[in-house]
C-alpha cells in the first residue's frame, strides 16, 4: 500500500510556515527599550511588595516567569489601544512588543528566588541565627569570606527585627562584590545562549512551547485592526474564562468564605508504604502542555511514576542514604538526575558539533562559515565572554575560600544544570523544572569535605545564593527570549543592550526595595526564609563535624543515571517504535513533579485523541483554546493580586504550577 502525508497536515505546516513574521515593524527601537525599562522597573518593585508584604499570587516565581506575560496582556489591551486610537502610527510594533516581553521575561528572573530573595537571607543569616547551642561563633565565624558577608551585628539584627533605616554602609561592600560576581555570571550565561541558539532555533527547530503565548499575541494584525487577531478569537476567550472563573472562586473564597470553591486536587495512595500521589488540576500545565511532543508528554507522567515506584521499592528493601549534601540535593535521586543531565549534555554538544566547530572558526580565524550578523552579538564576542565570564567566577570562587582546583567543578556542575535545564525548558516548555541535585551537594559528594578542607567548606555553601533553590533560574528566560528574538529583522545588537539594562536595573531597584522593607518590616515577618538564612552554616557545621571523602555510591548513583540516560537515547535513535523520551527520565527524576504530572497525563490524552480524531487541523484550530487556558491562569492571578493591593488583602494566592 502506497503511503502518503495526509492533506490536512500538509496543511498544517504550509500555514505554520505562512505564519512567519513579516520584517515590517520587526526592529528593536529605543522605545521598545525605554518602556521595557518602565516594567523591568514595575517588576522589580512589584514582586517583592506581592511576596513579602501581600502574600499573594506569585508572578515571579518560576523560571517561565508569569509576571512578563500578564504585563504583555495588559500592554497590548491597554497602552497599545491607546496610543493607536490617538495615532495610528503611535502603536507598538512588533520589534517593539518583542523587545518589552524579552527585557521583562529576563527582569522577573531576579526579585524573588532568582536572585534577591536567596542572596539578602544567606548573606547575612550566619550572624543572626548564631546561638550556643549550634556553636557557629567559633567553629564556622572566623572560617568565613566576610568581604561578601554583612557582619555587622546592629545592621544584620535590624535587616531581620527592622525599625531603622537601611545602613549601607555596611551593605555596599559585600553587594558590589556580589554584583561583580553575577555580572560575569550573566555575561556567561548570556553567551553561551547566543552559542546556542541557532542550533536550537534553526537547526534543530525546538518547540519552545512557552514562546507561543507571547508570538500568538503579539501576532499581526490581518485587516488593519489594533485590537490583536490572538484577542478577537471566541475559542481563546473560552480557554481563558475556565482557569479565571474556577480560580475566582478561590479568590473570592479569601473574602467570602461562605463562597464554595471548587476541589482541582486530590491524593491517593496506591499502596501500603508509598507516599500519597497527588492529583492536580493545573490549567497552566494544561496550556502548556497542549504544545508539548506526544512522545515527550507521554514520558514526563511515565518516568515520574517510575520515580515514585523506585522511592517505594527502596523504601521497603531498606535502600537510602543519609549523606547529607544540603537542602536541595537528595542523595540517591539527585545522583542519578546529575548522570541523565550530563549525557544529555553531551547528546545536545554533539548534535550540534558542526554549529559549534562553525562558531569556534569563526570566532578563532574569522572563517564564514557562519553568519552571525542576526545574532546579539558576534560569535568572536560569546566565545571570549564566556572565556572571560567563566575565568571571573573562577577567581571569585577561589578567593572565598574554595580551592582553586576544586572551583573549576563547581562551576561545570552548575553550567551542566543550567543548560541542560534550559534544553528541557526548550523542547518541553514546562513552566517549572526543578533539579534535585545542585552544584553545592554534588561538589560535597563527588570530592568530599575533606578536599575542600575547613575553609572550603564553609565558602561552598555560599555557592546556594546563585545555585541553590532553582525554581528561578536566568539561563531559562534568556534562551526563550532569544528564540523570541529570531523574530527580530533589524536591531539585534540593541537587544543585548536591553537585556543587560534590565538585569541591572533589576537588580539594583529589587535589591534596594526588598531591604527597604525588611528595614521597615523586619524580614522576620516577611516570607524570606529562615531556611536559606540558616543552611550555609549548617551544613558547614556538619561536614566540620563529620568530614567526608568522596562518595562511592555517590559516583555509582551518578553512573547508573548516566547509563540509563545513554541506553535511552541509543533506543531512541536506532529504534523507530521506542515511545520513550529522554528528557522525560530527567524531568521524572526532579522536583515539583507530584504536583505537575496528572495535568500533563490529561493533557497528553486530551491532545491524543484531538489528533487521532481530528487531525493537524483540528490541533491548530484548538490552540487558541489552551493558549487562552494558559494565560486564563495567569491572569486571574494577576488581576487579583492587583485587587489584594487596593484592599491590603493578605495571603490570598492562586497557585499557578501546583
Amino acid at each position: 500500500m502506497k503511503k502518503t502525508i495526509p492533506l490536512d497536515y500538509l496543511t498544517h505546516i504550509a500555514r505554520r510556515s505562512d505564519s512567519e513574521p513579516s520584517a515590517e515593524g520587526a526592529a528593536v527601537t529605543w522605545r521598545g527599550v525605554l518602556v521595557g525599562c518602565g516594567l523591568c522597573a514595575l517588576i522589580a518593585i512589584g514582586a517583592p511588595y506581592s511576596r513579602q508584604i501581600i502574600k499573594g499570587t506569585a508572578l515571579a516565581l518560576t523560571s517561565a516567569t508569569p509576571a512578563a506575560f500578564f504585563l504583555l496582556f495588559v500592554l497590548l489591551l491597554s497602552l497599545h489601544l491607546f496610543l493607536g486610537w490617538c495615532r495610528r502610527s503611535w502603536a507598538f510594533t512588533r520589534g517593539e512588543l518583542i523587545t518589552v516581553f524579552t527585557m521583562m521575561t529576563v527582569a522577573a528572573a531576579i526579585p524573588t528566588k532568582g536572585v534577591i530573595g536567596m542572596l539578602l537571607p544567606i548573606i547575612t543569616g550566619t550572624f543572626y541565627y548564631s546561638a550556643p547551642e549550634n556553636k557557629w561563633a567559633e567553629e564556622i565565624h572566623p572560617l568565613l569570606p566576610r568581604w561578601i558577608l554583612v557582619d555587622d551585628i546592629q545592621a544584620v539584627k535590624s535587616f531581620y527585627e527592622g525599625g531603622e533605616s537601611i545602613p549601607w554602609e555596611h551593605w555596599l561592600s559585600p553587594l558590589a562584590a556580589w554584583l561583580a560576581f553575577y555580572a560575569a555570571f550573566y555575561l556567561t550565561l548570556i553567551c553561551l545562549s547566543t552559542i546556542l541558539r541557532r542550533q536550537w532555533v534553526e537547526h534543530e527547530r525546538l518547540a519552545y512551547p512557552l514562546v507561543q503565548a507571547p508570538l500568538a499575541m503579539i501576532g499581526q494584525e490581518e485587516d488593519g485592526s489594533l485590537l490583536k487577531p490572538f484577542f478577537r478569537n471566541w475559542i481563546m476567550w473560552i480557554g481563558f474564562a475556565i482557569p479565571f472563573f474556577c480560580n475566582s472562586l478561590i479568590a473570592l473564597h479569601h473574602y467570602f468564605p461562605e463562597i464554595a470553591t471548587p476541589s482541582l486536587s486530590a491524593t491517593v495512595q496506591p499502596f501500603d508504604g508509598a507516599r500519597l500521589l497527588r492529583l492536580s488540576i493545573n490549567f497552566l500545565i494544561l496550556g502548556l502542555g497542549y504544545f508539548i511532543n506526544l512522545g515527550i508528554g507521554f514520558s514526563l507522567w511515565f518516568f515520574y511514576l517510575v520515580s515514585y515506584l523506585q522511592d517505594a521499592i527502596f523504601g521497603y528493601m531498606g535502600i537510602y542514604s543519609n549523606a547529607d549534601l544540603g537542602h536541595w540535593s537528595y542523595p540517591i535521586r539527585g545522583h542519578q538526575m546529575m548522570g541523565a543531565m550530563t549525557i544529555l549534555l553531551v547528546a545536545v554538544l554533539w548534535t550540534g558539533r558542526s554549529h559549534l566547530k562553525a562558531v569556534f572558526r569563526r570566532a578563532w580565524d574569522g572563517v564564514e562559515d557562519i553568519d552571525d550578523r542576526n545574532e546579539i552579538m558576534s560569535f568572536r564576542s560569546a566565545v571570549i565572554g564566556v572565556g572571560i565570564g567563566l575565568a571571573g567566577m573562577w577567581l571569585w570562587l577561589w578567593q572565598t575560600g574554595i580551592p582553586a582546583w576544586i572551583s573549576p567543578i563547581v562551576l561545570t556542575v552548575g553550567l551542566v544544570i543550567f543548560i541542560a535545564l534550559a534544553r528541557i525548558i526548550a523542547e518541553t516548555g514546562l513552566p517549572i523544572v526543578k533539579p534535585t541535585m545542585v552544584p553545592t551537594g554534588f561538589t560535597l559528594s563527588s570530592v568530599g569535605s575533606s578536599a575542600l578542607g575547613p575553609q572550603g567548606t564553609v565558602a561552598l555553601g555560599y555557592t546556594m545564593v546563585w545555585g541553590g533553590d532553582l525554581l528561578v533560574f536566568m539561563m531559562a528566560p534568556l534562551v526563550n527570549g532569544l528564540r523570541l528574538g529570531s523574530a527580530l529583522k533589524s536591531g539585534q545588537r540593541r537587544l543585548l543592550w536591553a537585556i543587560a539594562t534590565a538585569m541591572l536595573l533589576t537588580w539594583i531597584l529589587s535589591l534596594w526595595y526588598t531591604l527597604y522593607l525588611a528595614y521597615h518590616h523586619g524580614s522576620i515577618n516577611m516570607q524570606i526564609s529562615t531556611q536559606y538564612a540558616t543552611e550555609p552554616s549548617r551544613l558547614a557545621a556538619r561536614h566540620l563535624l563529620e568530614p567526608t571523602a568522596p562518595s562511592l555510591s555517590g559516583w555509582l548513583w551518578t553512573g547508573s543515571g548516566g547509563l540509563f540516560m545513554g541506553l535511552l537515547l541509543t533506543a531512541r535513535r536506532y529504534l523507530l517504535w521506542w515511545p520513550l523520551h529522554p528528557l522525560g527520565f530527567v524531568v521524572g527524576f526532579g522536583r515539583v513533579m507530584e504536583g505537575i504530572w496528572f495535568s500533563l497525563f490529561l493533557i497528553w490524552l486530551t491532545k491524543g485523541f484531538i489528533l487521532r480524531l481530528g487531525g493537524a487541523a483540528t490541533y491548530r484550530k484548538m490552540q487558541p483554546f489552551f493558549l487562552g487556558m494558559a494565560l486564563g491562569q495567569i491572569g486571574v492571578g494577576g488581576v487579583w493580586l492587583v485587587i489584594d493591593g487596593f484592599t491590603g488583602t493578605v495571603g490570598n494566592r492562586i497557585p499557578l504550577y501546583y
